[in-house]
């Protein structure tokens, strides 16, 4: 599983998941990217699923990139224990992800297989995705600019 290998504070709090992704938002490596379309944690262990079934279904082909970290702690105390004595032990890592985020990049194979690993992997995730070409993102992001300058 994926987690940091050091950390300046063991214990985080729990924080915001307002607003859009202002980084991480251009797919930057690959061809074709996999875009968060709601706000959510996604914990290690789902990355790592989404990332097998992506790689699985290419073959080992082509590219793959994870654009996301899981570096927030959350804790949770054990079962049946009783109110105070503090904050729970650390439990599992998620990486925070808002709307807009681009997840996970793919390239070097063709576009029908691309969509389809990236549509295995959507399902590994708890929340709903866009597939998107790097072609498409670009054409938002300039209509985007050119509604601003107006």
């Amino acid at each position: 599983m994926l987690m940091p290998k050091r950390v300046k504070h063991r214990k985080q709090m729990r924080g915001s998941l307002r607003g859009k992704a202002n980084s991480g938002n251009k797919i930057t490596y690959g061809e074709f990217g996999l875009v968060a379309t709601e706000p959510v944690w996604i914990r290690s262990n789902q990355i790592e699923a989404a990332r097998v079934a992506m790689t699985r279904y290419v073959k080992r082909g082509g590219q793959v990139w994870i654009k996301i970290f899981p570096d927030k702690p959350v804790t949770a105390k054990p079962a049946e224990t009783r109110m105070g004595s503090g904050k729970g032990a650390v439990d599992y890592w998620v990486a925070v992800v808002k709307p807009g985020r681009v997840m996970f990049e793919i390239a070097g194979v063709p576009e029908d297989v691309a969509r389809e690993a990236l549509r295995l992997a959507s399902h590994k995730l708890p929340c709903k995705c866009k597939i998107a070409a790097k072609a498409d993102l670009e054409e938002a992001s300039a209509a985007a600019g050119k509604g601003g300058e107006n």
